[in-house]
């Protein structure tokens, strides 16, 4: 070894001797321009290989004395890159095959001068812009010789190591915690589970010591927070957890290991870490990480869906989410949520604790956040138990959604007049159409499970209900108003693999079908709006807001009537702006949808152009005439019991319009959104059977298309 090392530094020494600092720019700025018109140097691999190294290793004492420490970092910073650039270019297979071979023979050099050993030297550097470019530099390195030889670099790999079992602050402990996290990063997109399942296993037992130390199990106080560097460590910690969290998703059964469980196993410390830190952003960092853990989602902004999406969960998958749910319930239950810290939303000059008096607008990530942690846990407590339990869990239930209510409250989330607590999950969650869908599908399993175990008739269990703001027909009803009654907003959704729409979809039309008195008497509480209505983060208060009676949507109490302002969000998908603009083609390029059937005895797949969809769609009107809309909301259309909309043969049955509801105070109120929400429904059975029939739907609908036909026998 000590050989090598005398080798190495001859090489070195030969290089420095034989040009000046100014004369190693120029040769390096001439491999730069070449490799950016794809033509080799002049110079050949070998003595720029040597020039590059001489650069990364950085300045001898005593050399170069006219030449100060600013332009030594710059070459250095250069020569750094320079080996990021050659090693990334070859690894994608980009250059030409005069290039890649110069290429190579630069990297043969480099593996003889040892380079890596240079590379995890500048890991410790002071200037962080060295320290990370080393990092950056060596990651690509890695991954290039693990996808090509499949081995770890073994200097790499025990740099990493040593300097997560020591685990003192500091940029050699940032440079190793994000090289890291680059290296699974790239193995994971690449979907290299081989690969990353040995490498993995060479990190076990040091990450688990790192982060038992940054996660202690019990911590009464946040002594750390308050050391330099502690902020930029521990995020750069939760990116690494994330990245893990994400294998254990991707990975499924083919590994199983602890550090890709830490999220969940120190789930109690990253809750404590978001009530005692004092940096605002790792409080919100942690919060993040633990709202995707327990959605499923880690990993999702740099991964893709194909990737994330394998279906198959290792061993210990059922008993990590009971842990985190446990976690979050015991946290809740001991005023957790009392010190969660919850700022003004961001701003261009920065943010600040929120004041209602004040009239400041809350942070809507961290309440969105905070919210789904809770719901999602709740429901994962919910699964859990099975239903075993009765009245008492269906109280402890009830008393976490009270605390969260007090929660919103206490950050400012205020509904204008609003005593009817439905409206809250619109409020929050109309700006994220995917984290809705979460929220209301977790609020159903949550509503499923009250019913069930309070022992309550169904007029009361719906009153608790609404007490609670999780009547699913409440939500149903102003997610439809949201999008105006829209079908083809619904059909985005259903086609869409971005939110969970088609889950909650089919299990609350399966819940509607049996408590369909419940849904109309739902219709009577919240009428139809004749103008948008605006209630979004977008206030200076997170509230809702009314321009005038007309916009007013009519809510009530389940015990009385009350007119008050609904806060239905402005949502990112609201009515005529859809995922797809079928009616535009200048708005979506022909693209190829495999369309696969699961029936037995279905065609087979095939590709359909997108093309054809949007014709579909737009070619033909759905059989239900405006006319019919445009009658439901004139003054008097509903006055009279026996008159009936006009419909095509096929359509939806409208005799909803002369139920006994017409006979009671309010029943316009009522006949009117019940029908827009029947003939919404019914417009989307239509369209989804015509797009069946010419195997045009991305999957098989027919268990959707019983329950929407069901929703129209029940009219």
């Amino acid at each position: 070894m000590a050989g090598r090392g005398s080798s190495i530094m001859e090489h070195t020494a030969g290089c420095r001797d034989s040009s000046s600092v100014s004369q190693r720019f120029d040769c390096l700025t001439h491999v730069s321009r070449c490799f950016q018109t794809g033509t080799c140097p002049t110079r050949s691999a070998a003595e720029v290989a040597r020039v590059i190294f001489s650069g990364v290793c950085g300045p001898v004492p005593g050399e170069d004395r006219e030449s100060g420490p600013a332009e030594s970092c710059d070459l250095t910073c250069i020569s750094v890159s320079l080996v990021e650039r050659i090693t990334s270019d070859l690894t994608s297979r980009v250059l030409p095959p005069a290039l890649t071979s110069y290429c190579g023979e630069i990297l043969t050099v480099f593996q003889d001068l040892d380079l890596m050993s240079q590379l995890v030297q500048l890991f410790h550097a002071e200037d962080q812009i060295i320290s990370h470019l080393a990092a950056k530099t060596a990651s690509t390195c890695v991954c290039y010789q693990l996808l090509k030889s499949g081995t770890v670099s073994p200097v790499w790999q025990q740099k990493c190591v040593q300097t997560f079992y020591n685990s003192a602050l500091g940029p050699e402990l940032d440079a190793c915690l994000w090289s890291l996290t680059e290296v699974l990063k790239r193995l994971l997109k690449g979907a290299h589970q081989d690969i990353l399942g040995k490498l993995l296993s060479a990190f076990d037992s040091s990450l688990s010591a790192l982060c038992s130390k940054f996660l202690p199990e019990e911590r009464k106080e946040a002594t750390q927070c308050s050391v330099e560097r502690w902020g930029t460590t521990f995020c750069l910690l939760l990116d690494l957890l994330e990245v893990l969290t994400a294998s254990s998703l991707i990975c499924g059964a083919g590994v199983c290991l602890k550090s890709q469980r830490i999220t969940h196993i120190h789930s109690s410390a990253l809750l404590t870490t978001i009530s005692c830190c004092s940096e605002y952003f790792v409080k919100k960092r942690a919060l993040l990480l633990l709202k995707r853990a327990v959605l499923q989602k880690a990993g999702e902004d740099w991964a893709s869906g194909d990737v994330l999406s394998t279906g198959i969960k290792h061993k210990h998958f059922s008993s990590d989410m009971s842990l985190l749910a446990h976690s979050v319930l015991t946290a809740v239950a001991t005023n957790w949520l009392q010190s969660v810290q919850v700022e003004s939303a961001s701003f261009f000059g920065g943010a600040r604790c929120v004041r209602v008096e004040e009239g400041q607008k809350p942070d809507c990530v961290m309440l969105r956040a905070v919210s789904l942690l809770l719901l999602k846990s709740i429901e994962l407590h919910i699964q859990t138990a099975g239903g075993a339990a009765g009245a008492d869990s269906a109280a402890e239930v009830s008393g976490y959604l009270q605390n969260l209510w007090g929660f919103l409250q206490q950050c400012g989330v205020q509904l204008t007049e609003v005593t009817h607590r439905c409206c809250w999950i619109s409020l929050l969650f109309g700006e994220q159409d995917d984290d809705m869908m979460e929220a209301a599908k977790a609020l159903l399993s949550i509503f499923l499970h009250h019913r069930r175990c309070s022992g309550l008739e169904d007029s009361a269990v719906l009153e608790a209900a609404c007490a609670s703001g999780c009547n699913p027909h409440c939500h149903f009803l102003l997610l439809l108003q949201s999008i105006s009654f829209d079908h083809s907003i619904l059909l985005d959704f259903l086609i869409s693999t971005e939110t969970c729409f088609l889950e909650y979809f089919v299990r609350y039309l399966k819940y509607q079908r049996a408590d369909w008195p419940g849904f109309t008497a739902a219709c009577g509480r919240i009428s139809w709006p004749q103008l948008s209505l605006t209630a979004s983060c977008g206030g200076d208060v997170l509230k809702v807001t009314c321009k005038g009676q007309p916009d007013g949507v009519e809510l009530s109490s389940c015990d009385q009537p009350t007119g008050v302002t609904s806060p239905v969000g402005t949502m990112s998908s609201a009515a005529g702006i859809h995922l797809v603009e079928y009616d535009s083609s200048d708005e979506s390029e022909p693209e190829d949808m495999e369309v696969c059937q699961d029936e037995p005895g279905a065609a087979v797949c095939e590709n359909i152009s997108a093309m054809d969809v949007k014709q579909e769609i737009s070619g033909q009107p759905v059989p239900i005439k405006l006319e019919q809309y445009e009658s439901l909301n004139s003054p008097g259309s509903l006055s009279e019991p026996n008159s009936t909309p006009e419909r095509r043969p096929g359509g939806p049955p409208l005799s909803v319009l002369q139920t006994e509801e017409a006979s009671r105070p309010g029943s316009q109120v009522t006949c009117k959104t019940l029908a827009r929400a029947v003939l919404c429904m019914s417009a989307l059975r239509e369209v989804v059977t015509r797009l069946q029939m010419k195997k045009l739907f991305p999957y098989n609908p027919s268990s959707l298309l019983k329950l929407l036909a069901q929703v129209e026998n029940c009219s």
